[in-house]
Formats: structure tokens, sequence, C-alpha cells
């Protein structure tokens, strides 16, 4: 019986690369090359906040950032408490990259939900909603590193896109929202 394990045990070392000797994870000239790739994401990490600062001064916005590097400007600001992580939120949006052209955008008179910091949605928006209280509108502005990173969504955001969110919440609910937009 023991015998039948050592096959798929050594099958296993040698796919994680746990095979006979020791190898080093930098090929030779890899060093200089992840240093390369580096200088290379710095550089256009500059570039893209260069770019949204020139997209609010284009804009006029008057834009605070988050410790995380998303920023904002809230629109309407209503009283009530903010949304927090677990919560549905059930917003009307619409997303636009920085050189105006509309990405997505809810159905007007069918708001769209999702669960905060639990749903497939960009992790800047998971963050921004969080800013708002129900009957808020906000201007959110996030990263591609936020928003859908290097490779974009493969549809209609482009790799390294900045998007731009212009959100209002209508309702939070600890539970989801049914069809007629109540809770189920």
């Amino acid at each position: 019986m023991i015998r039948y394990l050592h096959f798929p045990l050594l099958s296993f070392m040698i796919a994680c690369g746990g095979g006979a000797g020791e190898r080093n994870p930098v090929p030779a000239g890899g060093h200089d090359q992840a240093e390369r790739l580096i200088g290379e994401n710095r550089d256009a990490v500059r570039m893209e906040d260069r770019d949204i600062r020139l997209y609010a001064a284009r804009m006029e916005l008057d834009l605070r950032t988050t410790d995380r590097g998303v920023r904002y400007r809230i629109v309407r600001d209503e009283p009530g408490p903010t949304v927090r992580g677990g919560q549905w939120a059930m917003v009307n949006y619409r997303s636009v990259l920085l050189n105006g052209d509309t990405a997505y955008a809810s159905t007007p008179g069918r708001p769209e939900a999702f669960k905060v910091e639990m749903d497939d949605v960009e992790s800047g928006l998971h963050e921004g909603v969080q800013l708002l209280s129900p009957g808020d509108s906000a201007i959110l502005v996030i990263p591609s590193y936020r928003a859908h990173g290097l490779i974009g969504d493969m549809d209609r955001i482009p790799p390294r896109s900045t998007v731009v969110y212009h959100i209002g919440l209508v309702k939070v609910s600890g539970e989801p929202f049914g069809e007629k937009g109540g809770a189920r």
C-alpha cells in the first residue's frame, strides 16, 4: 500500500518544484529584469496619478483622497449612518473612463445592488460606497490598481484604466434586495 503512495508524492514534489536539487527562483539576468519591471510599474502609477490630477482640474473637481488612493467628492450629503461592510447597497451609477467614454451604467429607474466587501466589484467601489449614507451621491475616481488592474475587464475597460463612478446610494439593507427594491 505504501509503495503506491510514492509515485503520487514524487509527482507532487516535482510539480511543486521540490524535485532533485534546489532551483534558483530568479533565472540568470532575472534580477535586472525584475528591477526594470518594478521601475516601469512605478512610472505607470505616476503617469496615472498625473492623468487623474489633470482630469480633476479639467472637470473642476476638488477631490479628497482616501488612504488607499480612491479620490472622491461628495456631491449630495444627507444625514445618516454610512454603509458598513457586509451590508447590501443599492445604487444608481454610471462608470466612465478619463476620456469621458461611458463603460457601464445602471438602467434608469432600476438601481443595482451589491454586498459591500463581499461582492465581485472593484475594491475601490467597496471603499467609496462606505463613505456614503442613503440619499448621498458622489464622484469616485478609482485608480486602475483599485479597479480592474493590469488587464482591464476584457470588455469595456481597457488595461490600466482609471474608472470614474458617478454614484448615488439609494438604500442599504442587511439582507439582499428583492425584485421591487425591498429587502427580501
